[in-house]
Formats: structure tokens, sequence, C-alpha cells
């Protein structure tokens, strides 16, 4: 195996960072080589704007990457987000003929098949299909029917699909900056990957990806993805709430709400003071740290309650047994957590990444949990596609044998 084949590389294109992250498969599990991230240009809205900035951010990101794990990377699992992104539930079955009969592997593939045959406008790709209980003779239930017997077997899917343009506009900046896309993956879901256990897939949980552009999310009840969907605001919106409410600048409303914010008014004193440096030309001043935290509940509290309609919507509101894992940039902002929690009445919680082995320990940050979620799903996927090859080879061998 060459030194490419062994290294696995994930992309993920936000709108403020690009990140890129290498590792290998050493005995079987995944080990860090190197990470590259530059600030993100040519983006707009939680979407790529502006092709040639868009590819040469991912480019010096992957050129870092690649300096510091010291191999070369050509091939790349790349995240998918922003407010194009849809997800829909669908059903569909295949009959198994009069005659009971062992469930194989192709007759799962066309139940899912069949289930996924739902009419999508012509501007929207499949990126996941995901199974979440498979019907075997009316019985509920069944994770995997491969081996089972019966007459007819259904599957209930969730299908998440993004923009066709949007996605194509990704994949066509890696391929520029020398990369090819070999998979995609909804930023949510990687997130999730990363932090959410088996047993709150199970209780019911909602991961809430909280971007610089937008918010994604992604519900999993009874260890299945439920309901997916991504709100269109992020933490850029309550920069600029700032930024436009203080008259500063961008850039000092982002150290202004890193420094000094809080989402929950009641819990800053009344006393404090920071001061402003404002807009070229203008003097120094002192504002009231509470009045920034004015500014920042009401986006704070609108972004949750857009959440709990979403979820409302969606059929999964009171499926959260195990309540909500906040990730992303966005969710360093204090006071969110009782925000997620008055809202919602949930439990929350800041999700940070499982590490990888030899990971370096400011990679494992909340908004690093997408990026490393795809290096775990991409070897996971890897994984049982290896199994299920590996499994249709020595049935193909038992065919030839006999038949010698």
């Amino acid at each position: 195996m060459s030194q490419t084949e062994q290294l696995l590389t994930v992309l993920d294109v936000g709108s403020a960072k690009t990140r890129v992250l290498v590792a290998e498969l050493h005995d079987g599990a995944l080990r860090y080589r190197g990470h590259g991230i530059a600030e993100s240009t040519g983006m707009r809205k939680g979407l790529i704007a502006e092709l040639k900035q868009a590819a040469s951010c991912i480019n010096k990101a992957a050129m870092a990457a690649e300096t510091m794990a010291q191999g070369t990377i050509d091939r790349c699992v790349v995240g998918i987000g922003g407010p194009h992104i849809r997800g829909l539930n669908s059903r569909g079955g295949v009959s198994l003929g009069s005659r009971l009969r062992e469930i194989t592997r192709e007759d799962v593939r066309a139940a899912v098949d069949r289930a996924r045959s739902v009419s999508l406008p012509s501007d929207r790709e499949i990126i996941h299909l995901l199974p979440q209980q498979f019907i075997l003779d009316e019985q509920p239930g069944i994770h995997d029917p491969v081996g089972m017997i019966g007459n007819r077997l259904e599957v209930n899917l969730h299908i998440s699909t993004a923009s066709a343009s949007a996605l194509q506009s990704v994949v066509t900046c890696a391929n520029r900056a020398g990369l090819e896309v070999t998979e995609s993956v909804f930023d949510a879901i990687a997130a999730a990957e990363a932090t959410i256990s088996a047993d709150e897939r199970e209780l019911g949980s909602c991961l809430i990806d909280i971007g610089a552009g937008s918010t994604e999310i992604v519900v999993f009840f009874e260890g299945s993805v439920a309901h997916t969907s991504v709100v269109p605001i992020g933490g850029d919106h309550f920069t600029n709430d700032l930024a436009v409410g203080l008259h500063i600048s961008a850039a000092e409303a982002e150290w202004i709400k890193c420094t000094y914010g809080h989402a929950v008014v009641t819990s800053v004193s009344s006393s404090n003071e920071v001061e402003l440096q404002g807009m070229p030309g203008h003097e120094p001043r002192m504002v009231r740290q509470r009045y920034i935290s004015e500014i920042l509940e009401p986006r704070a509290r609108e972004l949750f309650q857009l959440l709990r309609e979403n979820l409302r919507q969606g059929g999964v509101l009171e499926a959260l047994g195990a309540g909500c894992v906040l990730t992303g940039g966005g969710s360093h902002l204090p006071g969110l957590l009782d925000t997620a929690e008055s809202l919602l009445r949930v439990p929350a919680r800041i999700g940070s990444p499982v590490p990888l082995s030899r990971m370096p320990e400011e990679l494992i940050a909340p908004e690093n949990a997408t990026l490393v979620g795809m290096l775990l799903y991409a070897h996971r996927t890897s994984v049982t596609r290896a199994a299920e090859d590996q499994g249709l080879r020595a049935k193909l061998r038992a065919i030839f044998a006999g038949s010698l």
C-alpha cells in the first residue's frame, strides 16, 4: 500500500475557517498525522461565492496539512453544510415472493432503492441514505434484517439532500486545489459522529452545530437519524448585531463577542464596562458590558426559537430524551446552554470531539467536531464497505467452488 493510500484526508470549508485534517490507518485505527487551517475567503452565507478565492484558501490549508503530515494528499472527504440542506423521510419495500426465504444484502439494497425513489426537484442531490428501521412481514424495529426469514421487506429511510450546484461548487474548488473529492458528508452528521454516544442516539438526542453562517441540526432517535435540517442563523449574525449596535468594525465586534459576550443579560454585572475603539476617526469610548448582552440575548433566543419550531415541524421535539449537544465555533458564547435548556426544555451540553491518537490538544474543541467526525465517519463507512465486499467475494468463491 502506498503512502497516499494509507492517509485519510477530510476537508471542512466553513464560512469563517477552512480546515483540513489528515490521519493514517495504523493497525486498523486512525492516528493523527497533520492539519491545516486557513481563513475562509470567497464565502457568503455558508455558500461559495468566489470559486478562485475559495480554492485558494483550500489549497493553503491543504498545503499546511501536507507539510505537517509529511506525505502527499490528493483525495479527500468533504463536509457539506449551509441553508440549502434538506431532509425528508420515506418508506418503501419489496416483495420476496410467495414462499418464505432468507433476506440477503441485495434484498436490503432493493428495499432502500424503492424507498429512495421519491420525487425530488432537478436541482437536488442525495448525500445520505440513512435507514431508520426495517419492517419484515409487518414486524418493525429491525436494524439489520440480513439472514432473517420473511416474505416482504420494507424500510423507513431518512434522505438528506443538498443543492446540486452548491455541492458541485465545493467539489470544483477542491479540484482546483488539487484534491479529488471521494465522498461528501453533512456537517451535522459528521459532528455527531465525534460527540454523541450510542446511548444518547438511542434515547433521542439533537446535535446543534452552530457555524459562522448557519446552524445545522441532526436528531437521533432509537439509534437512527430521524431529522436533519438547517437554520439560517450562525455566529456571524451575533457579530453583525454587535457591529451595528455598537458602531464598531466587524473585526472588533468579533473580539468583543468572544471576550465579553454573554447570551443572558441577567448573568452580567451592571457595573462592568468595556472600552470600544470604534470606527476610524472616532475616539475610544466606554459601554456597559450588560449592554453587549442586551444585543446578543435577543439573537440567541431567536436562534433557539427557530430551532424549536424546526424540531416541532419535524415531529421530533418530544423525542429528545438525552437532550441536545452544541458544537461549532458559535457554541462558545457563554449563556447559550442556558438559552437552549430554557427554550428547548431539555438538558444541553457542549460537545468536543473524541481525540484521535496523537492529535494536538488544541484540536479537541467544539469548532473541530465536524472535522474529526468526518474522519470517523469516513473510516467507519470504508470498514463497512470492505466487510460487505469481502462477504460478496466469499459468496462468489463458494458459488464457483460448488460448480466445479
